[in-house]
């Protein structure tokens, strides 16, 4: 260990040391005689180390943000959150789990309960019967429709892959960017991805497939004005290119099935929409 800094033991750097783990640097704090000694493992950190910690020493706000990133749930420098991180995006997972097993993974009566319309009730083969069909529901006071899709899911992998990909998008919009920020965000993108799938196809569709590419979006485009989510810039190419092969019969060729392939693009543009039209927050909100 290289001895690089001496401070006061008045200066409570608990904060800047958990922000430092994060970042990757093995750093340890001492005490000796009245003063507290800062160690860096790496003397090649030295010099941004030391830049720092004089702008948390210095700078209120500095010290504030900080204090709030050294409590986001990262180990190791890899996002790891916990349900009581995000919580909203945790709850969703679990009523897409609990619908799934009332619905039978599709297969039952109750399954009707979540689509767009109730396909047994009103006619859906032409667009100017779906349309009609919407207003139908929508009058009967059936808004929930709007947004139960989301929660239908007809397989195990396609529940599992959703939820995983879900949790590990949304969970940093909850805590960056704040729980009202992901509410919205959710709001937007699945009215966008299901109405957009029922218009061209009809309601015999499901999934969180739509809104995952909605936070996809999202991050993506926001991540350009203020870097903050952690991510693979390879997986957006992965979702762009999967989301063109859905346009053509290979999945079908392949077993696959069709695929929600409007669900995705009306998800992604809603995302995108919603990074446009609202700012990156000015400093990352812990839920």
């Amino acid at each position: 260990m290289y001895r690089i800094k001496e401070l006061q033991t008045g200066e409570d750097l608990s904060g800047f040391s958990t922000w430092l783990g994060h970042q990757g640097v093995e750093h340890q704090i001492t005490r000796e005689s009245g003063i507290q000694v800062l160690w860096l493992a790496d003397p090649e950190h030295t010099e941004p180390v030391l830049a720092a910690l004089e702008q948390y020493m210095t700078r209120d706000e500095v010290r504030d943000q900080v204090n709030q990133a050294s409590r986001a749930p990262v180990r190791g420098g890899r996002w790891q959150p916990a349900p009581r991180h995000s919580p909203l995006v945790f709850g969703v997972i679990v009523v897409s789990a609990i619908a799934a097993w009332l619905t039978g993974l599709g297969e039952n009566v109750i399954s009707l309960m979540f689509m767009y319309v109730d396909p047994q009730v009103h006619e859906w083969a032409t667009l100017d019967q779906r349309l009609g069909a919407l207003m139908e529901t929508l009058a009967s006071g059936q808004f929930w429709r709007l947004i139960s899709p989301d929660f239908l899911h007809f397989s195990v992998m396609h529940i599992v892959f959703n939820a995983v990909m879900l949790w590990f998008l949304a969970s940093q919009v909850e805590w960056m960017d704040g729980r009202g920020r992901f509410v919205a965000l959710f709001l937007v993108t699945s009215l966008a991805s299901n109405t957009l799938q029922y218009v061209v196809s009809g309601p015999l569709f499901g999934g969180l497939s739509g809104v995952v590419y909605g936070v996809l979006g999202y991050c993506w485009l926001s991540q350009q004005r203020l870097p903050r989510f952690q991510f693979p810039p390879a997986l957006v190419s992965f979702a762009l290119v999967w989301m063109i092969i859905g346009f053509t019969p290979l999945p079908v060729w392949l077993g696959i099935g069709r695929m929600a392939n409007e669900a995705h693009l009306g998800g992604f543009l809603g995302g995108l929409l919603m990074a446009l039209i609202m700012p990156p927050p000015r400093r990352r909100q812990a839920a």
